[in-house]
């Protein structure tokens, strides 16, 4: 079995959301700025260069928004500071994990449609098999 690069690249993108998140709310201003500007330029990086790559119309979606919210995240980890920093670097680790849970649930469903029609084709042609009196392998 082999792991999905979209699988496993929307898991990292939802765990550095949610690390930015608590990081906000456990460091003071400064250092959730510059944590989240350091974040937030990897996760951009990496979902652009992921949507640049696809091929499919729901991956490169999924990503480009990824990296969208992460290319606006990284600007107002510079721009804002104080209190104002702190609840934006909270807001968009928040946005970036849920968008990446989104794009993971979309994967995740279209994965799944793909077993169940060939578990039920596979069904099928097992009922059809035995009713021609042949043994299905």
């Amino acid at each position: 079995m082999k792991l999905s690069p979209r699988f496993a690249l929307d898991n990292l993108f939802v765990i550095g959301g949610a690390f930015l998140a608590v990081a906000a709310m456990a460091f003071t201003a400064p250092v959730a700025g510059w944590t989240g500007f350091g974040v937030f330029t990897g996760i951009t990086v990496l979902a652009a260069a992921s949507a640049a790559l696809s091929r499919k119309v729901g991956h490169k979606a999924g990503h480009g928004l990824v990296a969208l919210v992460g290319l606006w995240s990284l600007i107002s980890a510079l721009v804002y500071s104080g209190t104002a920093l702190t609840w934006l670097v909270f807001a968009n680790g928040i946005a970036i994990a849920v968008i990446a849970l989104a794009d993971l649930t979309a994967h995740e469903v279209t994965t799944e449609n793909v077993v169940h029609r060939l578990v039920v084709t596979d069904a099928a042609a097992a009922t059809s098999d035995a009713t021609d009196g042949r043994i299905a392998a």
